[in-house]
C-alpha cells in the first residue's frame, strides 16, 4: 500500500468455487504437486468494466510486487508467474510479436503505452504480461515460444506464448 496500491484480499474462495483456470493450470502443470509451495495469487481485473487498469498501472504493480519480494527477510527464492494469452478472437501476430519483443528489449515505454483499443475482450490478458514485465524488468528474457493458434481460415484464434526470465 505504501507504493500506491490498495489491494483487496481474501482468505478463501466461496464454498464450491476454486481458483480460476489460469492459476489452476499453473498448479497442475508447472508446480510439483508432491512438493507444494506457498502461493500468493494476484489477480488483475483485465476484463470487466469499468475498472480495468491501464498498461502503465499494470507495469507499476509489477514493480511494486518486485519491491515487496525484495523486502522479504531471508534468502528465499521467489518465482513470479503470470498467466494469460496474447491476442484473442482474432490472432494479431504482429501485435503479439511486438509485445514479446518489448519484453525482450525491456521496452517499458512501449508496454506502458499499449493502445487501449487493442486491449478489449480476451486481448486484455496482455495486461498480465505487462505486469510481469514490470516485476522482472531487471532480468533478461532468456526464452520464449510463440504459437499463433488459428482456429479458422478467417484468422480466429489466440496468440499463445510461454516465456522465462532469469
Amino acid at each position: 500500500m505504501d507504493d500506491g496500491f490498495d489491494p483487496a484480499s481474501s482468505m478463501r474462495t466461496r464454498k464450491g468455487e476454486g481458483e480460476g483456470h489460469a492459476v489452476a493450470y499453473v498448479h497442475r502443470r508447472v508446480m510439483d504437486a508432491r512438493s507444494p509451495v506457498p502461493v500468493v495469487p494476484v489477480f488483475i481485473n483485465t476484463y470487466f468494466p469499468p475498472n480495468q487498469p491501464r498498461p502503465k498501472r499494470c507495469y507499476a504493480l509489477g514493480q511494486a510486487i518486485r519491491k515487496a519480494v525484495e523486502a522479504l527477510p531471508g534468502d528465499a527464492r521467489v518465482g513470479i508467474i503470470a498467466s494469460g494469452g496474447l491476442s484473442h478472437s482474432l490472432v494479431d501476430e504482429e501485435f503479439d510479436r511486438a509485445i514479446l519483443k518489448a519484453c525482450a528489449d525491456k521496452d517499458a515505454a512501449f508496454l506502458q503505452n499499449l493502445p487501449r483499443a487493442k486491449l478489449h475482450t480476451g486481448n486484455s490478458e496482455i495486461l498480465n504480461w505487462v505486469g510481469v514485465a514490470g516485476a522482472v524488468e531487471h532480468l533478461d528474457l532468456n526464452w520464449f515460444e510463440y504459437v499463433p493458434g488459428y482456429r479458422s481460415p478467417a484468422g480466429t484464434g489466440t496468440g499463445l506464448s510461454f516465456a522465462t526470465w532469469a
